[in-house]
């Protein structure tokens, strides 16, 4: 069983561009219980939209002798910070308007974000950290731990590089002007009755033709249309998609998570990236995906290359960027096969 927690700090949080979130707050999700050393731990960091039940969207990598085992491990997933799943958002009320934050809620970085999981964690007083494992902005976010913290004795990051590239800055640009052109958005503030859904759900389409290969779109849809009628099975696939994500996520946290998104870069305000990565003394296995076009395969086999202890491992499949969240048997076996001989825990449970 998970528990579901919520920690507000005493102090306020001052993001990289210098503003103040007071009464800053992040929500988690944990598994399992911390051994005498408090360093049994796999943390584990998800996606733009995904939140802190990683024995969901993560299911294939949990139980029993799996690569998450809650009976051996002490898991921990937090939700980012700017999301609207329980921690510091958008949607959380400001203290000094008594109002959501909505648009006023600061842009935050992928390093924000990774500097409160930090600080709830040593509020646990969590030692070491076996494994983080993360999938594309959760990859991001497990590749800054890996440079600014000295807890992780291995990481797996998937579908992703050492920096967000223009290709993908660019598609995150797209699907903000979508947001951005919905009239609820241009009211400058709107109610939970009014946000701007279309904008969303538009927004997600267009992640969604990113998502995937245009393979796999051929062997889900061909051609056929939706119940012999006017429109493409392809069109109310990606209908549904849309809306199904704007009636559970919230537009202003998009547009704050997709632009961290787009301040990843391990060289930013550092020395260069290869300096950086030389330092980086714990085994990574760096997964691509052949049908990733979001972040095509040789980003990832890039960021392997240079690390010193890391390695390079290929999902094969037809789902594109999604692959990371479907192709659980391969993802087990080439972690398990990669990071098979860890540092050991600085002591026994």
């Amino acid at each position: 069983m998970s528990k579901q927690e919520t920690h507000t700090f005493e102090s306020s949080f001052v993001t990289e561009g210098g503003d103040h979130i007071k009464d800053p707050t992040i929500a988690y999700q944990y598994w399992g219980e911390l051994n005498k050393a408090r360093d049994n731990v796999v943390l584990v960091c998800h996606a733009l939209t995904g939140n802190t039940a990683a024995d969901d969207w993560f299911e294939g990598l949990f139980g029993t002798d799996n690569i998450i085992d809650p009976e051996e491990h002490f898991v921990i997933c937090p939700n980012a910070l700017g999301s609207c799943y329980g921690s510091s958002g958008p949607t959380s009320f400001n203290p000094q308007t008594g109002e959501p934050y909505r648009a006023d809620f600061p842009i935050v970085t992928i390093r924000d974000m990774v500097r409160m999981q930090q600080q709830l964690l040593d509020e646990l007083g969590i030692t070491g950290i076996e494994k983080i494992i993360g999938g594309s902005m959760g990859g991001m976010q497990a590749l800054e731990w890996c440079i600014m913290d000295e807890r992780p004795r291995s990481a797996a990051l998937l579908g992703m590089g050492r920096t967000h590239r223009p290709w993908a800055i660019g598609i995150s640009h797209t699907q903000r002007q979508a947001i951005y052109e919905d009239p609820n958005w241009q009211k400058g503030y709107y109610t939970d009755e009014n946000p701007p859904q279309k904008g969303l759900a538009l927004a997600r389409m267009i992640a969604m033709n990113s998502y995937r290969h245009p393979g796999d779109f051929d062997k889900k849809f061909s051609r056929r249309r939706q119940n012999d009628g006017d429109q493409f099975q392809v069109e109310s696939y990606l209908n549904y998609q849309g809306q199904k994500l704007a009636d559970r996520f919230d537009a202003v946290s998009y547009v704050r998570l997709t632009q961290a998104m787009d301040t990843h870069d391990i060289s930013r305000e550092r020395p260069n990236y290869e300096e950086v990565l030389s330092q980086i003394q714990i085994p990574i296995v760096v997964v691509g995906i052949d049908s990733d076009m979001l972040y095509p395969p040789e980003e990832a086999r890039e960021l392997a290359d240079l690390l010193p202890h890391g390695r390079y491992a290929e999902i094969h499949s037809h789902h594109g960027h999604d692959a990371f969240l479907i192709e659980f048997d391969q993802l087990k076996a080439i972690i398990k096969y990669y990071l098979a001989e860890i540092p050991t825990r600085t002591f026994e449970s």
